[in-house]
């Protein structure tokens, strides 16, 4: 529940700090005091984006903090989820900075406002005046159905698969496309594929055919310069192989004297022998350049083959052949095998669609089996507050399987009559703003009673009613605060005189300021303020008494 609320430069808010207790908590004051200042900061701490600046004092930053008792709720596994410490009192702090920036935190941990979000979803329910249009929505209808049925677990898991199943669908969609375009394209990538098989080009095959076509193109020239190279190391008269020889020889005389050149002599004979194998190899080599003119032909073919498929495909590469031809092979073989492919893709399509259908029965099942439930409790609470005659009949339909959607197969119409005799009809066609309020409180209320939210928060629900039915509303709320916090903001004393706390908004002006102030009333405080709300502002004997007989 919501203990404490502290706002710092908000609107026309200095510096406030409010304790709620547990029950029902009233609030009210003038219109224009700043209830719905109060409103806007707590939305700021839930969730709600910072729309404008509005600063008591435009140098300073806004700091909004609501404590929440959550000792009682089953929150910590979202704690966890969002890697946030679990307190049992928990500190969500928004401060607010004057060029638009926005910060905020739980329990001093930064978090986005998407996360803060869904944590306040899980702690206050906000029900203002405007939130009657809610009830028009099938949407909401339906939230009525699964929070009574228990649904939340379900839906959870159904929505899991539904996805899973629309996954598979859009697969097999894709493939349908891919293979109808194959098959448009079926003879002209044959005829592709098949040029391209019948050249059948090999990794880096193009450097090692143009270096062989160099030396078949020169092998003339190669040979005649290997045979030059030959005669010059070792066959000519004068070569160098005898010329070293000649030169170690003398080398060697002169060591048996001069021992400085023995190393020298070392160095000769290595360089003589290394001569010996060069002319060796160079023979070797020379043997080996043949004069082929057919094979010169069969290479320039062959790298005319594949320059004229590089050309023709606009690539660089024979590898880049290589991957066409492979593509090219992939959409014949899903030309080819397409049946068997979709055949097999439709099997899993429609064994998940069995598990969808499933799981969106029970949803259904579990849905119709709480109507009756909803049906009495609503007629019963509104021949409570005043509208004895009222009836509320929901239609619940299941659709066809293609409608599936991501809140199961239901179809839903809360129909409605305010009147005897007044035959059945969408509610919101039928339905007066104060007809339509109550109808939502008889719906939240009975919500709240099987949801885990600590506070409910009703915000001027008591929109286009009085009197008698002010007080059985009144009633409905005080009961409704036996299970949960319920804050509720009220121009009627009868609905205000049903809370256990009282609290009044008001306008001061100080230092040249005005600002919005709030008070916890004590007993006689309270009484004057319900006899004003009664009678204006200096009530009389008879408006006091009869605030005091409202608050029993």
């Amino acid at each position: 529940m919501l203990s404490r609320l502290l706002i710092q430069n908000y609107a026309l808010i200095d510096n406030l700090n409010i304790s709620f207790g547990k029950g029902l908590n009233m609030i009210t004051g003038e219109t224009g005091a700043g209830k719905s200042i109060l409103m806007g900061a707590l939305g700021l701490v839930l969730g709600n984006r910072a729309e404008g600046k509005q600063f008591f004092d435009e140098q300073k930053k806004c700091v909004i903090e609501g404590y929440f008792n959550l000792e009682s709720y089953a929150l910590s596994d979202f704690f966890s989820e969002n890697d946030l410490d679990y307190e049992k009192e928990t500190i969500i702090r928004r401060e607010i900075f004057v060029d638009g920036r926005s910060r905020a935190f739980v329990n001093d941990s930064p978090v986005t406002l998407a996360t803060l979000k869904l944590l306040g979803e899980r702690l206050i329910d906000i029900h203002s005046q405007h939130a009657t249009l809610q009830l028009n929505t099938e949407e909401f209808q339906l939230f009525v159905l699964d929070s009574l049925a228990n649904n939340a677990t379900h839906l959870e898991v159904f929505r899991k698969e539904l996805k899973e199943l629309r996954a598979i669908e859009k697969r097999l969609q894709d493939l349908k496309e891919q293979a109808e375009q194959a098959n448009a394209e079926l003879d002209y990538n044959q005829f592709l594929f098949d040029e391209l098989e019948k050249v059948n080009p090999q990794r880096d095959e193009v450097k090692s055919l143009e270096e062989e076509q160099q030396q078949l193109e020169h092998a003339e020239e190669i040979k005649r310069s290997l045979l030059a190279s030959t005669y010059l190391l070792c066959d000519g008269e004068q070569n160098v192989s005898n010329l070293l020889k000649e030169a170690l020889q003398q080398i060697q005389h002169s060591a048996k004297y001069f021992p400085s050149v023995e190393e020298l002599a070392e160095r000769l004979q290595s360089s003589f022998i290394e001569i010996k194998d060069i002319a060796e190899e160079i023979t070797h080599l020379e043997e080996g350049v043949i004069l082929d003119e057919s094979r010169l032909d069969e290479v320039n073919n062959r790298l005319s083959s594949l320059y004229t498929l590089l050309k023709k495909h606009r690539l660089d590469s024979e590898n880049d052949l290589i991957e066409l031809k492979d593509r090219l092979e992939e959409k014949l073989q899903i030309a080819l095998h397409q049946d068997e492919v979709l055949e097999k893709i439709a099997l899993e399509r429609d064994q998940q669609s069995e598990i969808v259908l499933e799981l969106a029965e029970v949803i259904h099942q579990n849905r119709k089996s709480v109507v009756p439930q909803v049906e009495n409790y609503v007629q019963t609470t509104l021949a409570h507050v005043g509208m004895g005659n009222a009836q509320l009949k929901i239609d619940l339909q299941k659709m066809e399987a293609q409608k599936i959607n991501t809140r199961g197969l239901d179809s839903v119409r809360f129909l409605f009559s305010a009147n005897k005799g007044q035959a059945l009809q969408p509610i919101h066609k039928v339905a007066s703003g104060g007809e339509l309020s109550r109808v939502m409180l008889a719906l939240k209320s009975l919500v709240a009673r099987s949801s885990a939210l600590p506070t409910i928060i009703f915000d001027e629900i008591d929109t286009g009613i009085s009197g008698e039915v002010a007080l059985r509303v009144g009633e409905v709320m005080e009961k409704l605060a036996h299970n949960i916090q319920v804050i509720a903001i009220s121009h009627l004393p009868q609905i205000a005189a049903k809370g256990n706390s009282h609290f009044k908004v008001y306008k001061e002006d100080k230092e040249d300021k005005t600002r919005s102030n709030i008070q916890l009333l004590d007993t006689e405080e309270r009484i004057l303020e319900i006899a004003q709300m009664l009678s204006g502002t200096n009530p009389g004997e008879a408006a006091l008494q009869h605030a005091r007989e409202l608050l029993g």
